[in-house]
Order: structure tokens, then sequence, then C-alpha cells
């Protein structure tokens, strides 16, 4: 089986409501990328974005497009997007078999 990037149920639901929200087009996609930076090195961010590089890997997992930037895949192939309730840690949760190592925050890492 192909690598690939996903997200939960619970990830789905949450963009979902927060595309519903924003009026967003139905070709828009939630674009994970990886920057240099970050109390381990590397960094997650996340944006909106309707329009792929040709370059970019596309996946679509719980009705969500998730959009993947050729350099960043390198270091998210496997990633599993999380939403997280809970009051006090509550926000988006990256699952990447990829990552070494990650700091308190959730959103930086190393390989």
């Amino acid at each position: 089986m192909a690598a690939t990037v996903s997200v939960t149920e619970s990830a789905a639901n949450k963009i979902g409501a927060l595309f519903v929200e924003k009026a967003l087009p139905n070709q828009a996609g939630l674009r994970i990328q990886v920057q240099g930076g970050g109390c381990s090195g590397l960094s997650y961010h996340l944006s909106i974005d309707d329009d792929p590089d040709k370059f970019d890997r596309v996946f679509e997992s719980n009705g969500v497009r998730l959009i993947v930037d050729k350099k960043s895949f390198l270091y998210t192939a496997g990633l599993i997007l999380d939403f997280d309730t809970d009051d006090f840690n509550g926000g988006f949760v990256f699952h990447n078999p990829k990552a070494k190592a990650t700091c308190g925050c959730g959103t930086s890492f190393s390989v």
C-alpha cells in the first residue's frame, strides 16, 4: 500500500465545520506543510488551499481533501491528523510515524 496522509473522523468533522463556517468552495482542501523552525527543528503548518500545484500530492480522507507539497511529504508520509476535544490540550494532533522526537506544543518535531 502506498504511503498516504489521512485524517480521523474527529479531525474531518472539525475541518468540515471550519470550511462551512468560512463558506469555502467545494474544491478547497487542507494544506499540510512542514517548515523549519519550532523547538524540535521542524513544524507543521495548516492552511486552506483550493489550487494545488502540479507537484503536490493530493489525498482524500474521510471526505476531506488534503494537499501536501513534495518536500513536506518526505516528512509526513503516513501522518494521521486527529482532533482532540480535551479542554486542556484540545486541538489538532499530529500522529507522525516519521517523527523521532516532538516538543510539548505538539506542532514541532524532528526526524
